[in-house]
């Protein structure tokens, strides 16, 4: 339970003001002392996550997060860590007690629904003062469920736990798959694995590990190589794969050592469908082609990692990118959970693969960029672009190159 992914948990963010009893409800719906609980208000400083096995759901991560009605300098910092991570919850729930909600819960229920999550709003207290029948009346008509509850007396946490499950997302209950429906039953699937300096010691980085597992749960088998040995490995079979699936940063060598007829592209490809919007990242790399000398580009990574050497963001994607555009580029770089306000002054925004985020944040930075006019793109497709592939790395996907058209 514990080495599940966080990427592949249910995240549920907990929300509102503060002392209504956000950490003493995630402790009742967990059963467990997993949130320090206080009378002092503003006790929780930053979100607190929490990974638990909650069935019949599964793997989920609580999101406990700081009172967001907070004022002052620091309150201003919790605020903004809180309203951070309205980007990756799946389900929110706003906790409130009887007679509390007013102009501050709607703002909570209007953030969340802009991200079009699915709410339970939760009347804590309840031992003290249950809500009304005319408060509840007037919110459920604007979310998934209401639950009147006592984190105190464990009254209707229950009913909470059922709204959870009544409450996920369709993608969640049903999760599209990394490459299983490019490959048949029985085929075999080709994966073109680097051993570089940035390659983790002793163990596989966690795209590989993921559509190596996903393969398996699709009933096909896989063979795993080092881009050097990848046209003795073809040579060797009796039938060509299915599929080849590189390291993006090999593209070169690998187009050139995969037989045309034999479908190929990479692992940040495959990861740009499963974590976001293929079509949208492709839309997004053929801007590549509009930039000139001058524009300005923002290289987002989801992992806070220290660069080693020729690191992708930092060194490799913008060598390429000056190459490919032929003129001087600028570039800005931003880390972990961090991300411009304002996005006005870039031409675009390159993504990694967000491997080790949920579905929902990823989607939530389309969003963003979207509203912004900003196109945005991901490793994969950029570094494809750059290197003249782009076409061979989309013919997995028909859709996604007619985008490209």
């Amino acid at each position: 339970m514990q080495k599940t992914p966080k990427g592949l948990r249910l995240h549920i963010g907990l929300y509102g003001r503060r002392n209504v009893g956000k950490s003493s409800l995630l402790n009742a719906i967990t059963r467990q002392n997993a949130a320090i609980v206080s009378n002092v208000a503003g006790t929780t400083a930053d979100p607190v996550e929490k990974p638990m096995e909650l069935q019949p759901i599964g793997p989920v991560l609580f999101i406990d997060t700081a009172g967001i009605d907070d004022t002052g300098g620091l309150g201003d910092l919790r605020t903004d860590k809180t309203r951070k991570a309205f980007e990756r919850t799946d389900v929110g729930i706003i906790i409130t007690e009887a007679g509390q909600w007013g102009e501050f819960e709607e703002s909570l229920l209007k953030e969340l629904k802009r991200f079009d999550v699915p709410v339970i709003v939760a009347f804590n207290k309840a031992d003290i003062e249950p809500a009304g029948s005319a408060q509840i009346s007037a919110v459920q008509e604007y979310c998934q469920r209401v639950v009147s509850c006592s984190a105190t007396t464990g009254i209707g946490v229950t009913e909470l736990r059922s709204a959870l499950v009544d409450a996920l997302p369709e993608d969640f209950v049903t999760p599209p798959s990394i490459l299983g429906d490019l490959l048949p039953a029985g085929e075999l699937a080709v994966f073109v694995v680097p051993i570089d300096l940035e390659a983790p010691k002793g163990r596989l980085i966690l795209p590989q590990v993921q559509s190596i597992r996903d393969t398996l749960d699709h009933d096909g088998y896989c063979m795993i190589v080092k881009e050097r040995e990848l046209r003795d490995a073809l040579d060797r079979l009796n039938r060509p794969p299915a599929l080849v699936v590189t390291d993006s940063q090999a593209f070169l060598k690998v187009a050139a050592d995969t037989p045309p007829e034999v479908p190929m592209t990479s692992f940040s490809i495959l990861f740009a469908r499963f974590k976001g919007e293929l079509e949208t990242f492709v839309q997004g790399a053929s801007v590549i082609d509009q930039l000139q000398s001058g524009d300005r580009i923002l290289i987002a990574e989801a992992c806070s990692h220290h660069p080693i050497g020729e690191d992708i963001g930092t060194v490799k994607i913008p060598r390429w990118l000056r190459q490919y555009v032929g003129g001087e580029l600028y570039f800005d770089q931003v880390q972990g959970r961090d991300f411009p306000e304002d996005l006005s002054s870039y031409k675009l925004v390159v993504h990694c693969g967000a491997c080790m985020w949920n579905r929902r944040q990823v989607l939530s930075r389309l969003m963003r960029c979207r509203d912004a006019g900003v196109p945005i793109t991901n490793y994969g497709l950029t570094i494809a672009r750059s290197l003249g592939v782009l076409e061979r790395a989309l013919s997995p996907f028909p859709e996604a190159l007619a985008a490209l058209a």
